[in-house]
């Protein structure tokens, strides 16, 4: 398999240097507006390119790995949970992820590779089987200690000791410029790895979770009483890292965590508006908008999908019919995305989210990665103006005043707006 794979290797990187040419940015030019023209000269050349990760899908091993299992494949519907697998003399096969037989028998990798292992864990993780992970947040342990919580408990009144932060997808479909885990993270437009049980990764994760609380006992602000509560979860913020909707057993996922009386935050990147559609009841539902344009969302996400607007704003449809609480999340990057604030309150009539938390961006440091600087971060003042602005302005569109400030965490550099049910169901 590693032969076949390293002869692949050999092969698109004699192409990409045979067809390579060298291209010139233009210095006048700020860094957003070559970003979003160096991603437009990616999608033009697709064709010459072919992602490393995208090596297994001329893999024959898998095909022949379902053939002898005998499995059936229905090549003429697509489900929600399917992969195309690709080789050299068949243009596609269709796997339902969901069926258990193929689950055993498909030739499939796994997502965390030693190199993806070797970054997550450098960073804090606890890796979890072959596709998760779970960290513990720094106001789990500020709280533990006496310090204060975070803005989901002076919003939401989350005890944040009692929190977990975990995802069961470390995979995303976009690239984010403010993404702070340094991009360590596989990426993908969709599941094609081994796939592990929901049941699996909720035991793993309480256990890893309590593995670390068990670290702070004796650090000093620690009480007993609070060491002790903090051995039982009641949260679960699904927004670790990665896209977790694409999980093909999310659903499953997030009914065992209700069945331990654990709620569930759940944040997904806007991009696959079909997994929020068939998605279950969560405890709340996130919905990350990260600029108010087409063009600003492009240089912000960096999304891997060439329709991501159309996703974008069909995810935000689907937001609105779900029937359940709803959350649009901002993250204000200055000189990216803070101007167009009627853009944003467009997007936000769309949506109709119960709750609007707008954040400025946390600065993680210089990487390759990162094109940010701490200038790119907004004082506590400007998100609350921002606030404000937007507060205003939906109010404006609406005729009516729906939308109202409902608090902030200054710690957080976070402000939240809310609706009360009884306007947005009218």
């Amino acid at each position: 398999q590693f032969n076949l794979w390293l002869k692949s290797l050999k092969n698109v990187s004699a192409t990409e240097v045979t067809s390579a040419s060298p291209k010139l940015t233009d210095p006048k030019k700020t860094a957003s507006e070559q970003l979003v023209e160096s991603e437009s000269e990616d999608e033009d050349e697709k064709s010459k390119v072919l992602d490393v990760e995208d090596l297994g899908k001329n893999y024959t091993g898998t095909r022949r790995s379902i053939k002898k299992a005998g499995v059936t494949i229905d090549d003429k519907s697509k489900s929600q949970s399917v992969i195309e697998v690709e080789d050299e003399n068949d243009p596609s096969i269709d796997i339902d992820l969901t069926d258990p037989q193929i689950l055993k028998t498909a030739d499939l990798p796994e997502m965390i590779t030693p190199v993806v292992r070797k970054g997550l864990t450098k960073q804090g993780y606890r890796l979890i089987g072959s596709h998760s992970g779970v960290k513990l947040c720094r106001w789990t342990k500020a709280m533990l200690r006496g310090r204060g919580g975070c803005y989901k408990h002076t919003f939401y009144g989350i005890t944040s000791y009692q929190c977990m932060e975990m995802t069961p997808s470390l995979a995303c479909a976009n690239k984010c410029v403010f993404c702070w885990r340094q991009h360590t993270n596989p990426v993908g437009k969709g599941w094609r790895w081994k796939v592990d049980s929901p049941d699996m990764l909720i035991e793993e994760a309480v256990k890893k979770h309590q593995t670390m609380i068990k670290m702070l006992r004796g650090v000093p602000g620690v009480t007993l009483e609070r060491y002790q509560e903090a051995m039982t979860i009641r949260h679960c913020a699904l927004s670790l890292v990665g896209e977790p909707i694409i999980y093909p057993f999310i659903n499953q996922f997030v009914d065992k965590l209700h069945e331990r009386k654990i709620s569930s935050f759940l944040v997904t990147n806007a991009q696959f508006p079909e997994k929020i559609k068939s998605l279950g009841v969560v405890t709340q539902l996130y919905v990350s908008v990260d600029a108010p344009t087409k063009e600003q969302l492009k240089a912000v996400d960096r999304p891997l999908f060439e329709d991501f607007w159309e996703r974008f704003v069909d995810s935000i449809k689907e937001l609105s019919i779900k029937g359940q609480r709803t959350v649009f999340r901002l993250t204000l990057i200055k000189q990216w995305n803070m101007d167009e604030i009627q853009n944003y309150a467009k997007l936000a009539l769309l949506g109709k989210p119960n709750f609007i938390e707008i954040k400025g961006v946390t600065y993680c440091g210089d990487s390759k990665t990162n094109p940010l600087t701490i200038k790119n971060t907004p004082f506590h003042e400007e998100v609350i103006t921002f606030s404000q602005a937007l507060c205003a302005e939906l109010n404006k569109l609406l005729d009516e005043p729906i939308y109202d400030m409902a608090s902030e965490h200054e710690h957080s550099n976070c402000c939240l707006l809310y609706t009360s049910p009884s306007p947005r169901d009218s």
